[in-house]
């Protein structure tokens, strides 16, 4: 089994006076950028919006055209991003964070300390962890221009981590006017304060974006470092381009027709890996990906949590990933923990019943109610999750399931999922930062307020409660240790593998910080 370790500080590891970080000074102009790279992604970019899905590439989008009060470096760190630092009051119930100078919207107008308040208040009802900070009865308004006052009514040491952390929906901010006009619906401008801003009138949907550079962005003066640090564009436009299917990709980024390609089929590797013009990005660690089964909780044959505990005995994690052709040094044969394998909260609790016995689902299903209604699968079509998604059908038929598997494009996967009825499952994989702590574990974290699956624990509720709340790293991994108990009855998810997917870039492009993130704002061409 390769467990790929990682040295970092855990997400929510930190204390407040850990974080307190000094004021920056004036600031400094970007540098001059030229020319242009073209991209394909894990998608199209669908939903533009980043408070208003979990979708992994609105995030990529988001980091772009977006900006953050506070950011996550390499080390796992929470670094000042827009804001200048932060005070926190001896009672830990008043945060003061005032943002540095020279921030300003796409439009020309100046970010406010209004506009922050707005964003918080916006994204925190939207998000697992800005409702805990919400539970501790956070309000959030501007106390002058540029100065944003956070208070509480209990102390919630975590603040920064949670402001600062990169699990979708990422807080970035909006201004205050945009917010106001979207009410309860979805930003219609997209007006951002990121080092790129996005080109409405160059968008052709189905077949290119364009994010063009932001020329009065003023960035940090630190290095880049992951999505922390002063990112100066070196690039004109970055162009996102759509692609009908990962070999069409890999063909155009082999022949030079695009610049860069975030997931390569694996059966490419070898090829491209010959290819001078290419250079290829391992990736280990944080970077690695956790793929799951969503279940739907709310209707159909996975509204019976005793039909859902089913599964466990029909996952087969070392089949799925060598059927999707994953090499064995990018792949955990068997990893049975929800927060992830070579991680500090990886545990295996709960996974004793966890491991591939047909016979045994078949004579368990038996014993449920299921009557042979059909389990709706959605699957994106061409993904590597669409093959997990065949092998689990084939075991699901064999215990005795109908099987219904419609294929569709992520898009249609995100509206299908936002509804009740009419799915069962869709097979996923998402970024190990967004997987390793049960606060911002999409399917754990989001416990009965996550639309994508309608799963709602009583008892995880107040373990996640308690996790915040827990004293230190080692109550912290014990109460994870009970979450993940609890996980394995209720069944949010099955995971159906750990692994690494390498992304490839030509190598006439320059800075590229090797990332499951996307990242451009420091490339040279």
């Amino acid at each position: 089994m390769i467990r790929e370790g990682f040295n970092r500080r855990s997400l929510l590891a930190g204390s407040a006076a850990a974080m307190a970080l000094p004021l920056i000074g004036m600031p400094r102009p970007a540098r001059a950028a030229g020319g242009q790279v073209t991209a394909v992604l894990e998608s199209e970019v669908v939903i533009l919006d980043p408070h208003m899905t979990t979708a992994a590439i609105t995030r990529t989008f988001a980091y772009h055209v977006f900006d953050t009060l506070f950011s996550m470096d390499s080390a796992g760190n929470i670094r000042p991003q827009m804001a200048a630092g932060h005070e926190v009051s001896e009672d830990g119930l008043a945060w003061t964070i005032p943002l540095r100078d020279g921030l300003l919207w796409h439009d020309g107008a100046p970010v406010t300390a209004a506009d922050c308040a707005a964003s918080l208040a916006r994204w925190a009802p939207r998000d697992g962890l800005g409702r805990m900070i919400m539970a501790a009865g956070a309000s959030f308004a501007a106390k002058d221009a540029k100065t944003i006052a956070i208070t509480l009514k209990e102390p919630f040491p975590l603040m920064l981590d949670v402001l600062g952390k990169p699990n979708a929906p990422v807080p970035v901010m909006m201004p205050e006017r945009i917010i106001k006009a979207a009410g309860d619906q979805r930003i219609k401008e997209i007006t951002g304060s990121g080092p790129f801003r996005f080109r409405s009138d160059l968008w052709r949907t189905g077949d290119s974006m364009v994010l063009e550079r932001h020329d009065k962005y003023v960035p940090r003066d630190e290095a880049p470092d992951f999505l922390s640090g002063g990112k100066r564009v070196k690039i004109e436009q970055l162009v996102l381009k759509v692609m009908p299917d990962d070999t069409t990709g890999a063909n155009a980024l082999g022949v030079g027709e695009i610049d860069y390609m975030q997931y390569l089929p694996f059966d490419f590797l070898g090829l491209l890996e010959r290819n001078r013009d290419v250079k290829l990005i391992g990736l280990g660690g944080i970077h690695m990906f956790q793929g799951n089964f969503r279940l739907n909780h709310a209707s159909g044959p996975f509204a019976d949590p005793a039909v859902r505990r089913v599964l466990w005995k029909l996952v087969d994690q070392k089949a799925i990933l060598t059927a999707i052709g994953i090499p064995g040094k990018f792949r955990v044969d068997a990893c049975h923990s929800f927060f992830m394998c070579g991680t500090p909260l990886e545990t295996e609790a709960g996974a004793g019943a966890v491991g591939l016995d047909i016979e045994g689902a078949r004579a368990e299903l038996k014993k449920t109610g299921y009557k042979g209604e059909p389990v709706v699968m959605l699957e994106v079509a061409g993904s590597i999750s669409q093959t997990a998604g065949h092998v689990l059908a084939e075991n699901l038929k064999a215990a005795g399931f109908t099987v219904d598997e419609q294929t569709m494009d992520w898009g249609t996967v995100l509206a299908r999922r936002s509804k009740k009825e009419g799915w069962s499952l869709y097979p996923v994989y998402s970024n190990g930062v967004d997987m390793m702590s049960p606060l911002n574990h999409f399917y754990i974290g989001n416990n009965c307020v996550d639309y994508a699956g309608w799963s709602c624990d009583a008892r995880t509720t107040r373990l996640l409660e308690d996790f915040v709340k827990a004293p230190d790293a080692a109550a912290r991994k014990e109460i994870a240790t009970r979450i993940q108990e609890v996980a394995y009855e209720t069944v949010p998810s099955v995971m159906w593998g750990q692994f690494s997917r390498p992304a490839g870039y030509r190598a006439r492009l320059k800075n590229m910080i090797e990332s499951s993130f996307p990242m451009f704002w420091q490339v040279e061409v």
